[in-house]
């Protein structure tokens, strides 16, 4: 048996604390196997770096996955083909720096994680449909476990995927929205899934962003810059229990909140 810790999308400098003064804590609860972890946000709530991607993964993160903002720090472009265990939705287009999946390999236990975007309301990559099924067929033949990170707008787009690859993969779970969605469950071919992970960040906010420059956003239409909030910190996961088989028996839903 394999087990999963997957976290979700961690949110600028109040993020990391989070994830900082939880994650012992939650890896001494649930003594996972790997811990992946979304990190497309984690740079000031757009982007990531060399630096916050090290500084994230020496936590005790085993990979992190991306996202649409994966690209907006300039830096990206140019560290992602450096580090196997960061990374991009592999239906960007051929030539994007980075890759979308790798396989971690500890004690002779593998697993594999592939990062997917969708593309209702995001920019239009490739088929998220396509390219999932190309790539799972390619890796089962390394490995039958596979995490799939969905990193998409609509929840209909995520349920659709969840059952085209039911059966195919252990886990769909979806990213992107930063609110835990109350719908984990194992797929019918047993593949679990969750509709949205949730966020690694501060509670009192509007997914993570200060509340009263969100407000002006929505009330004035106007661009104004990301502002994370402060406070008190969450720590929105899931644990994954997955059979030698590839298939997951199990996917539990938590949330831990700072003392």
């Amino acid at each position: 048996m394999i087990r999963v810790i997957f976290i979700g999308d961690i949110f600028a400098k109040p993020g990391r604390k989070a994830l900082r003064r939880l994650l012992p804590e939650i890896k001494a609860s649930f003594k996972p196997d790997f811990v992946i972890a979304n990190g497309e946000n984690a740079a000031h709530g757009a982007g990531i770096t060399e630096e916050i991607a090290d500084e994230i993964l020496s936590c005790g993160v085993d990979l992190l996955t991306g996202g649409n903002h994966t690209f907006d720090k300039r830096q990206a472009w140019d560290f992602l083909d450096r580090k196997p265990f960061v990374l991009r939705p592999a239906n960007f287009p051929t030539g994007t720096p980075g890759k979308g999946y790798a396989i971690l390999d500890r004690r002779g236990i593998k697993i594999a994680v592939l990062n997917i975007q969708g593309r209702i309301d995001l920019a239009p990559l490739d088929s998220p449909f396509d390219v999932s099924l190309k790539l799972v067929d390619e890796i089962s033949k390394d490995t039958k476990n596979i995490i799939v990170d969905f990193h998409a707008e609509a929840t209909s787009e995520k349920r659709a995927i969840g059952f085209f690859l039911d059966g195919k993969v252990s886990a769909v779970l979806g990213t992107h929205t930063h609110i835990q969605t109350a719908d984990e469950t194992i797929l019918p071919a047993g593949t679990a899934y969750i509709t949205d992970v949730g966020m690694c960040g501060v509670e009192d906010s509007i997914i993570g962003l200060d509340k009263e420059v969100a407000l002006k956003r929505f009330l004035t239409l106007l661009p104004w810059a990301f502002q994370p909030a402060e406070g008190k910190v969450i720590a929105d996961f899931v644990v994954i229990d997955i059979e030698d088989s590839g298939r997951a028996v199990s996917i539990k839903r938590e949330r831990w909140r700072e003392p």
